[in-house]
């Protein structure tokens, strides 16, 4: 059985509150990043999870490097300290949100370039048509 693991971690990031949810399967790391608006409380972040988990849109999957075990009780401490302070975003979680940008700015490119050369080919075959309409009764 391959094992999950999730997390959310929320931070103020002017001028809204963020939450990233970090998934680990496997080795590989996906992400994804709601804004929240106001400060949530911990129920709403909890039925937000509850109501809309399976509508996140996860970045591609990147390699997650894998953490060795905290061999002292004293590590261990300091490791949860570090990560109640915690600084927000790991590293990770950043490159995997930077992915998932990079391909919606492609995306969103070949969209446009679409529409426009659609836009063209309308305006080109309204002038042919235009052309026709004016040598028709000659």
């Amino acid at each position: 059985m391959e094992k999950v693991s999730l997390r959310l971690t929320v931070f103020f990031e002017e001028p809204f509150w963020v939450g990233v949810f970090e998934r680990v399967t496997g080795g590989q790391i996906t992400v994804c990043r709601v804004t929240f608006g106001a400060e949530p409380r911990d129920l709403e972040v909890w039925e937000y999870v509850l109501k809309h988990y399976h509508e996140l849109k996860f970045s591609p999957a990147v390699e997650s490097g894998t953490r060795r075990k905290a061999d002292s009780p004293k590590r261990r401490r300091r490791e949860a300290g570090r990560q109640v302070r915690g600084t927000g975003v790991g590293t990770r979680s950043q490159q995997a949100l930077q992915l998932q940008r990079e391909q919606a700015k492609t995306g969103r490119r070949q969209a446009g370039r679409e529409r426009r050369d659609a836009e063209r080919q309308r305006r080109f075959e309204m002038k042919q048509q235009k052309r026709k309409q004016k040598h028709r009764g000659h």
